[in-house]
């Protein structure tokens, strides 16, 4: 059982939860970029969790399923359609064998999941079914998918919630996408980092006060920060440390770079910065040309509201599942 590509879309690229514990060998996690979109598209079409989906970013591929499928769109608002009709997001949908799925331009958000019951099937590397585009590790030789491409489909049984039939058919019930997107733009917590104080008086300042614009450059590595440029107090002989996802780095140019999910493991930049992992999904779905601001947090402050989101995430995973098994 296997989805063709007739189109790949602008970016699109298998993941799931990452890979983990490799920073010694010079390798990043990579993995979803909105690790909660993820896990709710897995939940939704009865997967254990951290299944391999499709992550797309702003225009969706084209994709001819060659048997029956249940699928669930999670993460930014795409357009999705099948033979004319409306393909729903965040909820679970029955898609007939021979359906073609075309996914649009994405009118809310930067990124969305495609999940489908049994997880997209291929061998996973150092333990992970992630793609790191940068490193070229994973799937598909680390590539982006690409027309012509053939998707496995994991073994899996039948949805109970769903009957066998001629045309695409859809849950009653779905989730609200508003807890899990960022529709405010509020300003994003940023505690400070190890060369903060190597910034100069104003441009302390500006960190915490002026909005930047997401770059056009931006990648599923990092996200450059167009603004006034942000200067230091003098000039810094640095050796490479330790990075990750959510570091706020200042080159040369002064226009800080907030690394994401593909984060070198060492850079040599100043960190001023590092973004609470509770506002990663949050940057993860802002898109070229949306601002972000930052305000000062605390690391207790950010384990806190981690710990309030994980434990929502949770108990909303449970309820899906339940609701699943009573359907």
């Amino acid at each position: 059982m296997s989805i063709e590509v007739i189109k790949p879309g602008l970016l699109t690229s298998l993941q799931d939860a990452g890979r983990r514990g490799y920073a010694q060998l010079g390798l990043g996690r990579a993995g979803a970029v909105d690790e909660p979109s993820m896990q709710l598209a897995n939940a939704l079409v009865g997967n254990a969790g951290d299944e391999a989906v499709l992550e797309i970013t702003l225009a969706g591929p084209t994709l001819r399923f060659q048997q029956d499928a249940v699928v669930a769109l999670t993460g930014g608002l795409i357009e999705g359609r099948v033979e004319g009709q409306a393909l729903p997001a965040w909820t679970s949908c029955f898609l007939p064998a021979g359906s073609v799925l075309r996914l649009g331009g994405m009118r809310h958000g930067c990124r969305s999941y495609l999940a489908v019951r049994g997880g997209f099937d291929c061998t996973p590397v150092l333990g992970s079914r992630s793609t790191d585009l940068h490193a070229g590790v994973g799937p598909l030789q680390g590539k982006a998918v690409q027309a012509g491409d053939m998707l496995a489909i994991g073994e899996h049984a039948a949805a109970p919630w769903f009957q066998s039939t001629q045309g695409m058919q859809a849950l009653r019930w779905g989730l609200d996408p508003q807890p899990w997107l960022d529709y405010e733009r509020a300003p994003l917590a940023l505690l400070r980092g190890h060369h903060a104080d190597a910034l100069d008086e104003a441009s302390q300042r500006a960190l915490f006060s002026q909005r930047f614009m997401l770059s056009k450059d931006s990648n599923r590595t990092g996200c450059r920060l167009d603004g006034a440029p942000l200067q230091l107090r003098q000039s810094l002989e640095l050796i490479s440390e330790a990075t990750l996802p959510g570091t706020l780095q200042l080159p040369p140019s002064g226009q800080p770079i907030l690394l994401l999910a593909e984060a070198p493991v060492t850079g040599g930049y100043p960190r001023i910065g590092q973004l609470a992992a509770v506002d990663l999904p949050r940057l993860a779905q802002r898109r070229p040309g949306d601002t972000v601001s930052f305000r000062e947090t605390t690391l207790d402050e950010a384990l806190q509201r981690l710990g309030e989101r994980e434990a929502a995430l949770r108990r909303l995973l449970q309820r899906i599942e339940q609701r699943l098994e009573s359907a």
